[in-house]
């Protein structure tokens, strides 16, 4: 399983937490290490970006103008 944590060590654990917690904590804590775990993923993806951006630039975009002596309208 989880790096040799088996379902007695996880229960376990569970039960710790309970009574350190409480029931009512639990979702509060749960809510909170989901939010820290998105901003982290989201940093990642942000410098990850940062990094291809600095490896790849943009490229320019080169606007068209109308040459003289093209067809005209009247």
């Amino acid at each position: 399983m989880l790096g040799g944590i088996g379902a007695q060590e996880l229960l376990l654990i569970l039960l710790v937490v309970l009574l350190l917690f409480g029931a009512k904590r639990i979702p509060e804590i749960a809510q909170g290490m989901g939010k820290g775990i998105r901003e982290f993923k989201k940093a990642m993806r942000d410098a990850k970006d940062e990094i291809n951006d600095v490896d790849h630039p943009a490229k320019p975009k080169i606007e068209k103008k109308d040459e003289p002596g093209g067809p005209t309208q009247g």
